[in-house]
């Protein structure tokens, strides 16, 4: 003779298990699109680079690697020159005057980066614009002043 409730307590058990496996999937699907911290290197050639540029931007990407800022700069230049449209070739360009310095060097080349590309996260977290928070937080972080943007 089966128990009373049997056929319950069963279902409630798959239900369980089902709840369970539904709560593993939604932990991991959260930590895989958690958000990344903002990038200081720059960004390779996208598919829209000429191969002239694609090119001058791997060898400014090289040169940035091995902080060599100068060098790096004159050929995220020449990349700019070649294809004025490519937010990467701004982007890069502005890392590199960052690193450099001044900062207020590389401040018009992360704007024209952010212009051409609206929304590219990593553009959008640049390092001028951090101070602002970033992509993925609305959260606003302190600038080095500790007036979150403004001056006094």
């Amino acid at each position: 003779m089966m128990q009373p409730f049997t056929h319950i307590r069963e279902a409630s058990c798959r239900l369980n298990w089902r709840l369970l496996v539904l709560i593993a999937l939604w932990t991991i699907t959260a930590c895989a699109t958690a958000p990344q911290p903002p990038q200081n290197e720059p960004l390779p050639p996208p598919e829209q680079a000429s191969p002239l540029v694609a090119q001058l931007l791997l060898d400014g990407n090289r040169l940035f690697a091995e902080h060599r800022w100068t060098s790096a700069i004159i050929k995220y230049e020449e990349a700019v020159q070649a294809q004025p449209t490519l937010a990467e070739a701004h982007y890069n360009l502005g890392m590199a005057l960052y690193k450099k310095g001044p900062v207020s060097a590389a401040r018009p080349h992360f704007i024209e980066a952010a212009d051409l590309a609206p929304g590219h996260p990593v553009i959008w977290n640049a390092p001028p614009f951090r101070k602002y928070g970033t992509v993925e937080s609305s959260t606003p972080t302190s600038a080095p002043d500790g007036h979150f943007g403004h001056q006094h």
